[in-house]
């Protein structure tokens, strides 16, 4: 009697950790799909700083500097390798 009812207990634990292996799995799931949505949403911060700044927005001029400077300097350089 007392074996059957250890045996009972195994049971219901092992459906209830499969139940807990399923739910972390699409926790885990769901949380891969917000990392990514963040990555998005921080592309497109980005991308609205840089439009903002040269739209004349002060606040980040010098950062969309740097990379229109970059830019060009890559530009350049692909002209110079064109140019070999």
């Amino acid at each position: 009697n007392k074996i059957s009812k250890v045996l009972h207990k195994l049971e219901v634990l092992k459906q209830t950790n499969a139940k807990i292996s399923e739910q972390l799995e699409m926790q885990q799931q769901k949380n891969i799909q917000q990392q990514e949505e963040i990555s998005t949403w921080v592309e497109k911060y980005e991308s609205l700083k840089i439009a903002n700044s040269l739209l004349g927005s002060d606040e980040n001029n010098r950062e969309t500097k740097l990379k229109i400077n970059t830019l060009i300097r890559d530009i350049d350089h692909c002209i110079a390798q064109l140019s070999e």
